[in-house]
């Protein structure tokens, strides 16, 4: 049977300079307005036979917002940071830059004593695989990074296209298929 996942990128928290890593903040004023603003084109996908969500606070009240009343999921949590959890990109590269360096070329490392690019790659994928046959399709309100996550899996590239891949927050993107074979799937908006 095939799938079709729907993910939606988590409205954001915070400038984008000011990201950080394993973020727990809720939606901030802005990400609230930004719903706002797209949510006419996004409440339709709550029509999904399933709706989840990353445990994140900020995904789980873009879907609630969206009124998609989605389900957690823990395998849809962001990448493990370990001790760099809370810090921004440039705090890290400042106090460790070799490890930056290293975590950035590298995508078994994991010098912060989380989770390698490789395992989170790995634990998304797995969690695309494993979604339980459904008549409709399935969307997922999650963080930019899981997104990029899946769409390395999906598409079997190089885990090093992951730095490639720009997700914006409230963008959607849809995979098709079925476990381990996998596409994009570009939808004009013309029914």
């Amino acid at each position: 049977m095939t799938h079709r996942v729907t993910l939606v990128a988590a409205a954001r928290t915070s400038p984008r300079l000011a990201e950080r890593f394993d973020d727990d903040r809720p939606l901030d004023h802005a990400g609230w307005h930004e719903v706002q603003l797209v949510a006419h084109t996004l409440v339709p996908l709550g029509a999904a036979e399933l709706r989840y969500c990353s445990p994140t606070p900020r995904s789980r009240a873009t879907g609630d917002a969206l009124g998609y009343a989605p389900m957690a999921q823990p395998a849809l949590r962001d990448c493990d940071m370990g001790r760099w959890r809370g810090m921004t990109l440039t705090e890290v590269a400042a106090r460790e830059p070799i490890a930056v360096d290293a975590w950035l070329a590298d995508p078994g490392s994991a010098p912060h004593g989380g989770e390698s690019l490789l395992g989170f790659i790995g634990r998304i994928g797995g969690w695309l695989d494993t979604r339980p046959a459904c008549d409709g399709f399935i969307v997922a309100v999650a963080e930019p990074a899981v997104i990029r996550a899946a769409l390395v899996y999906a598409l079997n590239v190089p885990p090093t296209a992951y730095w490639n891949i720009d997700v914006r927050p409230l963008s959607t993107i849809t995979l098709a298929g079925s476990p381990g074979r996998w596409s994009l799937s570009l939808e004009s908006g013309i029914r």
